[in-house]
């Protein structure tokens, strides 16, 4: 088990994922409609490497993808945080949440507190979002945090895949963070 921050929310606990995690990943993964954007539909020998590569992240990086939970119920919301592979055009501020918990607002909240991890703690000048042009869900979450479409694509290293790069500045979101508590 690796140490790391534990970020708390009102509703949530954001912390260094474990192998205890491994049935939300994977129930993550196997949702056809919730992984469409990440990766598709993966078994879970597939799913158990993806959680070991988030793993390999904190140890090479210091950060990483935290796993959310609902502090009230204790289960497994997502996978929120910080993430920069090798070869990204950027350090981003990446989510997925599980679909059962789609529309109660843990996305943008576990994404707030990771985006003030990214500036305070990580010291970063600038968040961006990889987002496929098509996955309008994630487009609205970052329009509520306050970013937008930066009008240039990426394509993600490995994957294949082109995608929108969404973002903002550290300035940025000291205003649109405020706008997130009132």
């Amino acid at each position: 088990m690796l140490d790391g921050p534990v970020l708390e929310t009102e509703r949530l606990r954001l912390r260094v994922p474990e192998e205890r995690d491994l049935s939300g990943f994977v129930g993550l993964m196997s949702d056809a409609v919730a992984a469409r954007h990440i990766g598709g539909v993966m078994d879970e020998p597939l799913v158990w490497r993806q959680l070991c590569t988030i793993l390999g992240h904190w140890t090479v990086r210091g950060y990483g993808f935290f796993s959310v939970e609902d502090k009230a119920s204790g289960d497994w919301v997502g996978r929120v945080g910080p993430w920069a592979p090798h070869g990204w055009p950027q350090p981003e501020v990446g989510w997925s949440i599980t679909r059962q918990h789609w529309g109660k607002g843990y996305g943008p909240e576990a994404a707030a507190a990771t985006m003030d991890y990214a500036f305070e703690t990580l010291g970063w000048d600038s968040v961006v979002h990889m987002i496929a042009s098509e996955n309008v869900n994630s487009q609205a979450l970052a329009r509520k945090l306050g970013s937008a479409d930066l009008g240039w694509d990426a394509e993600l290293p490995g994957l294949g895949v082109t995608v929108d790069v969404w973002g903002q500045s550290k300035a940025d979101w000291a205003r649109n963070r405020q706008g997130l508590r009132g």
